[in-house]
Parts: C-alpha cells; structure tokens; sequence
C-alpha cells in the first residue's frame, strides 16, 4: 500500500483537515505526492512571479493556515502525463464527493483543472491541474 513521504506529509499536514482526510484516504489506493500545502509569503510571491499562481499574496488559499487548498499530483511524478494527472483528478473528486456525503468531510472539493465545476474541461482558463482547495458555502452557486 503506497504511503506518503515526509516531505508530502509536512505539506499535507500544513492544510485543512478535510483536505488531510481526502488525501490520508486516497493515498490509501492511489499513489501521490503532496507538492505544496501552506504557501508562506515569499512561497507565494516565488509561485506568483513563476507563473504557478495566477494570485498573489495573501489572496490564494494556499496562504491561510491551515491551507485552504492543496498541490497533489501522480507519483511517480510526470508532468508530462495530463491523462493520467486529470485521470487523477477524477479519483479524488470521486473520493471527495463520497467522503462528503458519508458526512466524513464538510466541503466539497474543486479542481484547478475545472474551476468552475461545469465538468467541461475546454472552458477552464488558466490550468492548474494539481490544485484541489475546499469550497465554501458562498461558492457553491
């Protein structure tokens, strides 16, 4: 059974307990690597200038502690691989939406990949196909 390293379970535990309950189950049937949790201010200043954030401090989830929102990808790690990544993806929203309603979790998930959760991949307009973060109640229209 694949578990996660130390380095993917610092990060992991920098975030929100339903995001550490997600990925502690999913990583129970889906081997992943936890990129980032918790962005400090220059984390989130570096992924900004970078192009890995369209946001910049403080306004990402990835900015609040515990984080808000969490960088999971495919381990082994191939960033190459966007089938297998989205194929990803579709695991952990599957396992998000049935931890919800076993009332496990509290809050649905998004995916940087479908941010507006209309499950039409075309119309995403900035990718970011790692990023899960939690929705909340003002979100869900």
């Amino acid at each position: 059974m694949p578990k996660f390293s130390l380095k993917s379970q610092l990060a992991l535990d920098s975030c929100h307990p339903d995001l550490r309950m997600l990925f502690n189950t999913v990583i129970n049937s889906f081997d992943c690597t936890v990129i980032c949790g918790h962005r400090t201010e220059q984390q989130q200043r570096k992924a900004f200038e970078e192009k890995r954030s369209q946001l910049e401090w403080p306004s990402s989830n990835h900015n609040v502690y515990p984080s808000l929102a969490v960088d999971v990808i495919p381990y082994p790690i191939d960033w190459k691989d966007i089938p297998r990544i989205n194929y990803f993806a579709g695991y952990v929203l599957g396992t998000a939406a049935s931890l919800k309603a076993q009332g496990i979790i509290s809050h649905k998930i998004r995916w940087g990949g479908d941010w507006d959760r209309d499950t039409q991949l075309k119309d995403n307009q900035f990718n970011d196909l790692v990023h899960f973060e939690l929705v909340h109640l003002h979100d869900l229209t």
